[in-house]
């Protein structure tokens, strides 16, 4: 029954460290919740890459290094439509003068979903793990290593489904998995171009618990040498006028 088919990503550098406070304002009571009304628009959530949590990255390369925060929108079809609707709120929106300037959006785009997978003990099907209230998530980001072999390929991602979330699921304080990946589909002038998958696992314990704990089973994925890890770590959950992590 899931609805959902893409997820839109912006990992957000944030330009002028005095800003950080004025950015959380205007897109947590402002940019989103003009967003969220669109048809095709599911859910938004925002994370924040905190001091504490950058410490925390297990991998950290360009060019998403710079980000200190991340929102993913769920998406459903038509997603043509969606996106469109989408980009046309935010040109709306920057030409009343709504628009945070000091950013910079260093890895943005739609990602189609893959799947999703709870942990048994939270109760809920895969398909309500996003909507039930995180304290976080650990996000990894993957590229496929230069001159992989595309079968290779296939059975190191069947062995994800089949295995490592499972494992992960298993973790204490992973509520759940979803997966998603670039595709051809959904490519445009203004996204972020490459071939990646990005996992998103929702975190019910304290982000940086969790990312201890998950280390060794997330460097596990890359000891094939198929995919290049771009990055992975853990954010916290962007809570309403609590924005003084850089202050």
């Amino acid at each position: 029954m899931n609805k959902v088919t893409t997820g839109f990503f912006s990992f957000t550098e944030i330009t002028d460290p005095a800003e950080h406070r004025a950015y959380n304002e205007w897109h947590q009571l402002d940019h989103m919740p003009e967003q969220l009304p669109i048809p095709g628009i599911v859910f938004g959530q925002r994370w924040v890459s905190t001091p504490a949590c950058r410490a925390a990255r297990l991998v950290d390369e360009e060019p998403v290094s710079a980000a200190h925060y991340m929102t993913l929108y769920l998406m459903a079809d038509p997603i043509d439509v969606t996106l469109r609707e989408f980009m046309d709120v935010g040109q709306q929106l920057r030409a009343l003068g709504r628009f945070h300037l000091h950013r910079n959006a260093v890895l943005v785009g739609p990602h189609q979903w893959l799947d999703g997978h709870a942990a048994p003990r939270v109760l809920v099907g895969a398909e309500a793990v996003p909507y039930r209230p995180n304290r976080g998530v650990y996000v990894i980001v993957e590229e496929p290593a230069e001159g992989a072999d595309p079968e290779a390929l296939d059975v190191w991602i069947r062995s994800l489904r089949e295995s490592w979330v499972e494992r992960a699921c298993a973790v204490p304080g992973v509520a759940g998995v979803w997966q998603f990946a670039s595709s051809p589909r959904l490519q445009g002038p203004t996204w972020s171009a490459g071939h990646r998958r990005i996992t998103v696992c929702y975190l019910d314990d304290a982000p940086l618990t969790v990312a201890a704990a998950l280390r060794p089973l997330v460097r596990e994925r890359w000891t094939s040498g198929l995919v290049r890890p771009v990055l992975a770590g853990p954010l916290e959950t962007v809570m309403p006028y609590q924005w003084d992590w850089f202050d």
